[in-house]
């Protein structure tokens, strides 16, 4: 099952960690659910392909494949098709990770077959310039990722603010409905905030939660923060 997709929105991406694989991933997805239940803030997770239909059996929130090839059913031996992804259970797809960068041709490819699928693209950008030519592809939610200062601990929104205004300014002349989310190196609930109150709709974060001793505090911490900033009711 999937939960709806929310802003403020909290995206949990568990990448290739032994701490998020196989049963652990099922064990994360339940603290992350608890969470979002408890805060009544959204957030959803993105575990490993062959973990996707275990979670989403398991767990009420929204859960995204990590990569799709932009391919339609047929003769493509080890690519992930989109198809399987769906009936697996996810409600969409991280795109153009940092660490699984794509050509602009394949990343409108994806965004259009998410689409005609009825899936949400979630597109990674590393710069201002990339993001505003993702958002003219029109994908659901693109995210702000500088690759530097991924997995140090270092937030976008304390280390360069003006990534975040600055690309959130040049998205919204482009797009003016896509939802942006902020990441790389969010490990705190001041990071959460601090995104929210640059204009951001949410985060997408991974060791700051998956790597952490307590997720399930962390999580917390995150979802309190955003109640706060957005504006919200707890």
């Amino acid at each position: 099952m999937s939960g709806e997709v929310e802003t403020p929105l909290i995206i949990v991406n568990f990448k290739t960690y032994l701490e998020a694989t196989g049963q652990r991933a099922l064990k994360l997805a339940k603290k992350a659910e608890k969470v979002s239940r408890e805060k009544g803030v959204s957030v959803a997770i993105a575990p490993q392909c062959v973990d996707l239909a275990i979670v989403t059996k398991e767990v009420d929130i929204p859960v995204f494949a990590q990569h799709i090839d932009p391919i339609y059913a047929g003769s493509h031996t080890g690519h992930v098709l989109v198809d399987a992804v769906k009936e697996a259970g996810a409600v969409g797809t991280l795109v153009n990770h940092s660490e699984r960068q794509l050509k602009v041709s394949d990343i409108n490819r994806i965004i259009e077959i998410t689409r005609e699928k009825g899936l949400i693209s979630v597109v990674c950008a590393n710069n201002p310039n990339i993001s505003m030519a993702v958002a003219a592809l029109k994908p659901e939610i693109i995210a702000i990722e500088p690759p530097e200062l991924i997995g140090t601990g270092i937030p976008v929104s304390k280390a360069k603010p003006e990534v975040v205004t600055g690309t959130i300014k040049l998205v919204r002349e482009v797009n003016s409905e896509v939802t942006v989310l902020c990441g790389a190196g969010i490990t705190c609930g001041e990071d959460v905030a601090a995104a929210l109150r640059l204009g951001a709709q949410g985060v997408l974060v991974a060791s700051g939660v998956v790597k952490a001793k307590d997720p399930y505090n962390v999580l917390l911490e995150f979802a309190q923060a955003a109640i706060e900033a957005g504006g919200l009711e707890n």
